[in-house]
């Protein structure tokens, strides 16, 4: 399938307002649709995304293009600059250093743990958490990058049970400044499926006691994540090069 296939959005007739169940759902199909088209690379860095143009490549009005601008900037694929909307270029040597923090401080979470006895995890917040996880194995979400914002809630709940609330909120800030990079994770069937395994083997390990099995369990996840990250998130930037004008 070509790429303006691939981005191409279902309108009504020309002239028809799109209302109710309609316009959410164009709104929502705009947003992925542009998602898309940036993590794929398709427009060069830094380049200045223009809401006609975009509208009339998507088969859309303005609207819904200018409210999915406005959540990409959310997202941070996009920043918003005095002239209108611009792509925003990875930056692979930050996501590393991101990333050492970010194991720096979930290993911590289930380190302190097995430091002291008086540090337990609390069970009223994992056992949810692993039949949630339990239930996503069962009946696998389609690859989709924002399946990302389900991955962090794993691991913030994680961390949060362990009891250091400063320990969760350093992991917040961190994982809401990598998420552009790690929305390339979520790509395909297997890696959907692998993160679901490894996350009910870490939270099961840790429910059981198995704190030691738990930590390596947890290095060994962040570490094959940031792999494909910063594989998929440089070839992205070099399909942006290509782009660029």
């Amino acid at each position: 399938m070509d790429a303006a296939a691939h981005t191409r959005v279902s309108t009504q007739p020309s002239g028809t307002p799109a209302t109710g169940g309609a316009g959410r759902n164009r709104r929502e199909e705009t947003y992925v649709a542009l998602r898309d088209m940036l993590l794929r690379g398709e427009f060069g860095m830094r380049t200045r995304l223009v809401e006609l143009h975009l509208a009339q490549r998507l088969g859309v009005s303005r609207t819904p293009v200018r409210e999915a601008l406005v959540r990409l900037v959310a997202d941070g694929l996009l920043q918003r600059l005095p002239d209108g909307f611009h792509t925003v270029r990875l930056n692979l040597t930050e996501l590393r250093d991101l990333y050492e923090l970010r194991v720096t401080v979930e290993l911590r979470g289930i380190a302190r743990a097995l430091e002291s006895e008086a540090v337990t995890h609390d069970a009223a917040l994992l056992e949810p958490l692993r039949d949630h996880w339990r239930a996503l194995r069962a009946d696998l979400p389609a690859p989709d990058p924002g399946f990302v914002l389900q991955d962090e809630e794993f691991h913030h709940t994680l961390l949060r049970s362990s009891g250091n609330p400063r320990l969760t909120e350093t992991l917040e800030s961190v994982t809401l400044r990598i998420r552009p990079a790690r929305m390339y994770d979520y790509l395909t069937e297997d890696r959907v499926e692998r993160t679901v395994a490894e996350h009910l083997d870490i939270v099961e390990h840790v429910l059981a006691g198995r704190l030691p099995e738990a930590l390596t369990a947890l290095r060994r996840h962040i570490g094959e994540s940031l792999d494909v990250v910063e594989k998929r998130a440089a070839h992205a930037i070099a399909r942006m090069a290509l782009h660029q004008v």
